[in-house]
């Protein structure tokens, strides 16, 4: 039996995402300056094992490993030469523990620079940069195209077009968004309602938000309600952290419960958001519960 696309089933039934990569594989020994992306060749097991326990936790819908994949990213670490070979890892390690009944998102994140003329990247170079990553990703099994929190528009549509350029998988995208004055926009300045227009015009099927600084739990309510309301009726996606971060000891935490998380979920749903995930902090336990809620 074929598994439906994504795009179809998540306006069938609520689907639950999964939670935060990063955190996850520091608590297993990764230093905050490491490449998390080599871990798909040096440690899979670890990667596998993430993954899994997202799996168990109710996810549909596991991630890849790859949110610094980039060509530009990867340079930072000197592995720019790795594109193909670890983005292909990533999504391979994925989908074994998708399974037939989960779906995999290849993860595509910020390239880690502006376009002109804020930057010296044009569009179509960052599209060229946007479609080695997505090919690899979808060479090795991604079921969707994930690009994901990002705060220019034009950054996010040249992720789509570069993605539904090489290949017919459903693409999610999502934004992230601050709050000020009462209003959520970018960090560029783009209302929710401008956001999301661009991207279903750029080819997006399902579109939403993830990260968000400094918003708290009703924050993401409030976002959620004026997401659903943009989208006229098309799929939505919001994963939100776990609660707002506060600076502990030098150090970032989040302290929204696993309680706190289900709650939050349940409530979006009924607001009508599609898909809910978590992000930075957000761990299994979390997912379990938003999962269950």
């Amino acid at each position: 039996m074929t598994k439906p696309s994504l795009a179809d089933a998540c306006l069938v039934s609520p689907l639950t995402c999964d939670g935060a990569m990063g955190t996850q594989l520091i608590q297993r020994g990764m230093d905050i300056n490491e490449c998390g992306m080599a871990w798909n060749a040096a440690r899979p097991a670890d990667i596998m094992a993430v993954h899994q326990a997202y799996r168990e936790a109710g996810c549909q819908l596991i991630t890849t490993n790859s949110f610094g994949g980039t060509r530009s990213m990867l340079e930072r670490h000197g592995m720019a030469t790795m594109v193909a070979e670890w983005n292909r890892l990533a999504a391979k390690i994925a989908a074994e523990v998708a399974g037939p009944d989960g779906w995999v998102l290849g993860d595509v994140g910020p390239f880690g620079d502006f376009l002109e003329p804020m930057g010296d990247t044009t569009v179509e170079e960052l599209e060229a940069i946007f479609r080695e990553q997505i090919e690899a990703l979808v060479t090795g099994g991604a079921d969707a195209i994930l690009v994901e929190t990002m705060s220019d528009p034009g950054e996010l549509c040249a992720g789509v077009r570069a993605a539904t350029s090489v290949t017919t998988l459903p693409v999610v995208a999502t934004f992230t968004y601050q709050k000020s004055a009462g209003e959520f926009r970018t960090m560029m300045g783009t209302t929710v309602t401008e956001a999301m227009a661009a991207a279903y015009g750029a080819g997006a099927s399902i579109v939403g938000t993830n990260c968000g600084t400094d918003l708290s739990l009703d924050d993401y309510l409030e976002l959620g309600r004026q997401m659903v309301a943009a989208a006229n009726g098309r799929p939505t996606i919001l994963q939100p952290n776990a609660g707002a971060p506060l600076l502990v000891d030098g150090k970032i935490h989040y302290n929204a419960t696993p309680a706190e998380m289900a709650d939050l979920a349940r409530q979006l749903r009924a607001s009508g958001i599609s898909i809910v995930g978590g992000c930075c902090g957000t761990s299994p336990v979390h997912l379990a519960a938003m999962a269950k809620a």
